[in-house]
């Protein structure tokens, strides 16, 4: 029985547990919920996720939600092409980076689609400031975390735990054109998220509604 993978479009969290499955060629059951008509509200998919909230899998009758366990679940249950490394202190490693990912540049371009994509009414140039500002002080510490080509040599749930946030920059840039908050990657982070789109499977995993 293939696994249920419950997505919703754009959504960080959702799509590093895509990118996850395709890398370890999991069989999945894609079901994308749309958060415009209300799906994740919907009384079927909150039976199966009380929370209502993307990412969320069923494997074989086991339902798991929040992004992190998925992963962490997919590497134990499914041990083939592992995100995880051998070395206990290198799991650390993994572990920690992909934590201050969720922790400290999430919400960091969360705060930056808010001010830009969702915002009403116009541009706030002290907000605008204060989010220049962050961004030079936040992305040098995760270039200074590389190690090889990626996070811990190898690509690890680190790296599909950073890269949606890191490509949500680009979003912003590519929908909003002016600003360029891109100008705050530094180039090791640059190359690394080049790295990342030409995996084999990256293009199946773009947000769709992106490509419309």
């Amino acid at each position: 029985m293939a696994l249920t993978f419950y997505y919703g479009s754009g959504s960080s969290f959702a799509w590093k547990v895509w990118l996850a499955l395709e890398h370890k060629a999991i069989p999945y059951d894609l079901k994308v919920l749309s958060f415009d008509q209300g799906d994740t509200r919907a009384p079927a998919f909150r039976a199966i996720a009380p929370r209502g909230k993307v990412p969320t899998i069923v494997d074989d009758g086991y339902a798991l939600w929040e992004s992190t366990v998925i992963l962490e679940y997919l590497d134990e249950a499914y041990p083939e092409r592992p995100l995880l490394p051998k070395s206990l202190q290198d799991r650390a490693t993994v572990r920690r980076i992909a934590a201050e990912g969720e922790s400290y540049l999430g919400p960091l371009i969360g705060e930056l689609v808010r001010a830009t994509l969702f915002r009403k009414g116009p541009a706030d140039a002290d907000v605008f400031a204060d989010l220049h500002k962050r961004l030079d002080e936040e992305l040098p510490r995760f270039e200074a975390m590389l190690h090889g080509d990626y996070f811990a040599n190898a690509l690890s749930l680190a790296d599909l735990t950073v890269y949606p946030a890191m490509r949500m920059i680009r979003r912003v840039d590519e929908r909003q054109p002016g600003e360029d908050w891109g100008k705050h990657i530094p180039t090791g982070l640059a190359a690394w998220m080049k790295r990342i789109e030409a995996l084999p499977y990256f293009e199946r995993t773009i947000p769709p509604h992106w490509k419309s």
